[in-house]
């Protein structure tokens, strides 16, 4: 009863906005027809939302990866986030109730972070911050409730065969040019300036979350064991181009959990032959930053990221409870000019202690919800969430589709458990994480 009148509420708002909308076009048409256009953009996506609730999030599954920015200001951000932002309100007001305690768990443990980095909003006042603070909750929740949606209506295998569709997408352009640069004896990293630009660390770190995935193979995802393997290697390959430290580490690392963790006690154990991959992925790394270090170059990336290192925690020391505000290197009158280069001092230096509180409190909870859901279907959040993670330690955490793209896979795996259970498969859900075929 609550669900049919939570959809129907929801399905009574679009309708009505669809109306306004469609009124206002109407009167929009000769005084400003781009407006109109907009306008009538808007109600299109509305008459499909109500359609087909799952339609607009399924449609912004491979526009996730879109990282061309668009808008002004604090409000200049990438294509994906505006998709998650257009397709979280059908998810939210029209996918399928109720929640699953596990995604209550994880809204709430938002909200905890949402609260405490509130401290720092309110101390340092100034509109990227204020910004920033919605857009975290936008990147977490928001993308948590996206995957949901996909996930609880039935659609995780299309869905997700479209986000990696994407992630094959862009290896392919990655290996078409770091087969040519290459060819010319050219090893150095590959940036993509084709159909969009994109920073080598954002394609690694982007590419390791599809490769972990694929890597896993779900039986709900329903590729065969050769198309997995085939994109788990070519992503492998592609990142390995990108000359990505922080995405090949990552992939290393979340695969190797994966592996162990498919080890114990479902007859998967011979999937530990992937922890070979590691050996190469530490090969490249020492070289890349050995090479680095001992440069006459002394703003390379590793010994920046050297000297940020004692600037950020210097700069978190002037204020290290509340911090100097989220986004603050994008004030004028900023402590630093520089982006802190972990996660850890990202949020000390923005949020101080108190904000290190809420973010510790959100990665855990996630963490644990997707270890304690059956591994047939668990295993690739964890897998995502710790690539996440370990990719955040060389960088920032908080970079838009970094953030976005794993929470959605999460949310996705809800979806998935409660949709099985629905289905009448109630406790323990029989299914193996495939893990062992990609060898």
């Amino acid at each position: 009863m609550t669900r049919d009148v939570a959809v129907r509420a929801g399905g009574g708002m679009l309708l009505l906005a669809a109306i306004s909308a469609s009124m206002g076009t109407g009167w929009l048409v000769t005084e400003r027809p781009a407006v109109a256009l907009i306008l009538g953009i808007a109600v299109l996506v509305v008459a499909v939302a109500i359609t087909s609730p799952v339609a607009i999030p399924l449609i912004a599954m491979p526009l996730l990866v879109v990282s061309q920015r668009f808008g002004t200001g604090p409000f200049d951000m990438t294509l994906s986030d505006w998709m998650l932002g257009l397709a979280f309100w059908p998810a939210a007001l029209l996918a399928p109730r109720p929640f699953s305690r596990e995604l209550r768990n994880l809204l709430w443990a938002n909200v905890a972070y949402q609260a405490l980095t509130l401290f720092t909003v309110v101390a340092n006042p100034h509109v990227a911050g204020v910004v920033e603070w919605l857009h975290a909750w936008l990147l977490v929740s928001g993308a948590l409730i996206l995957g949901w949606a996909v996930g609880r209506s039935g659609n995780a295998r299309v869905g997700t065969s479209l986000f990696l569709g994407a992630c094959i997408f862009l290896s392919v352009l990655v290996l078409v040019a770091g087969g040519t640069q290459w060819a010319k004896g050219d090893f150095g990293p590959v940036y993509l300036t084709w159909p969009w630009p994109m920073h080598k660390n954002l394609l690694g770190s982007l590419i390791a979350v599809g490769a972990v995935v694929t890597y896993v193979r779900p039986t709900w995802l329903g590729w065969s064991p050769g198309l997995a393997w085939g994109a788990f290697w070519g992503m492998t390959l592609a990142i390995v181009m990108t000359r990505s430290e922080q995405g090949l580490v990552g992939l290393a690392v979340g695969v190797a959990v994966v592996a162990l963790r498919s080890g114990v006690g479902n007859g998967q154990g011979r999937s530990r032959l992937i922890l070979l991959l590691a050996v190469p992925a530490l090969a490249v790394i020492y070289t890349v930053v050995r090479e680095e270090y001992f440069s006459d170059n002394p703003h390379n990336s590793i010994r920046q990221r050297i000297d940020w290192l004692g600037e950020s925690l210097g700069i978190w020391g002037e204020s290290p409870v509340v911090g100097h505000g989220l986004r603050y290197w994008t004030q004028p009158d900023a402590p630093g000019t520089f982006q802190p280069p972990n996660a850890i001092l990202e949020v000390l230096a923005s949020a101080g202690v108190i904000g290190l509180v809420g973010f510790v409190l959100l990665i855990a909870v996630t963490l644990v919800t997707a270890w304690r859901l059956d591994p047939g279907i668990g295993t690739v959040a964890v897998g995502v969430t710790v690539t996440r993670l370990v990719q955040s330690q060389f960088d920032l955490f908080w970079v838009s589709i970094s953030v976005s793209v794993p929470f959605v896979v999460v949310g996705i795996c809800l979806g998935v458990a409660a949709y099985q259970e629905a289905q009448g498969r109630a406790g323990p859900l029989r299914h193996r994480v495939a893990v062992g075929s990609l060898r």
